[in-house]
């Protein structure tokens, strides 16, 4: 089965989240910090695909709280652009506004140098993202299940 991988797009740091072979639950995957070297980065993502049968992306898409989109946000499709032609996967775009608040309350009285924290609240992040998304999709599950 199939696997579908969040990702928490920072300006090198990517936090980085999985779900289970059922996409029922998102776990987090650890965290990626994007190199120089572009063909090291496109091995990384390319094996990452391949071993753990992903069949979808999706990437935090950083709105500002009104909606619209800035600097960040066109970034954020560059990659995404990139990442497609890399693996050959569709990459869906998910409003990740008030997810790094959120990651850092569940992060609240874990132990941990800085470099950890935040590695932890990339990962978080990207958790939070794919648990959105996941629903979303039960839901929309439910409701064509209804209407059939």
């Amino acid at each position: 089965m199939a696997r579908i991988l969040a990702i928490d797009y920072g300006d090198r740091h990517l936090g980085l989240a999985l779900s289970d072979p059922l996409e029922i639950t998102a776990q987090p995957f650890g965290s990626y910090r994007l190199l120089d070297d572009e063909r090291k980065n496109r091995d990384f993502f390319k094996k990452l695909v391949e071993e753990k049968k992903v069949e979808e992306i999706v990437l935090g898409l950083p709105l500002r709280m009104n909606g619209t989109e800035g600097t960040r946000a066109s970034l954020t499709r560059d990659f995404a652009r990139w990442l497609e032609e890399v693996t050959g996967k569709k990459v869906v775009f998910w409003d990740e506004r008030l997810t790094t608040k959120e990651a850092n309350k569940k992060m609240k009285g874990l132990k941990g140098n800085l470099k950890e924290k935040k590695d932890r609240e990339d990962q978080f992040a990207a958790v939070i993202i794919l648990e959105a998304y996941l629903e979303k999709k039960r839901q929309n599950v439910e409701s064509d299940s209804k209407t059939n």
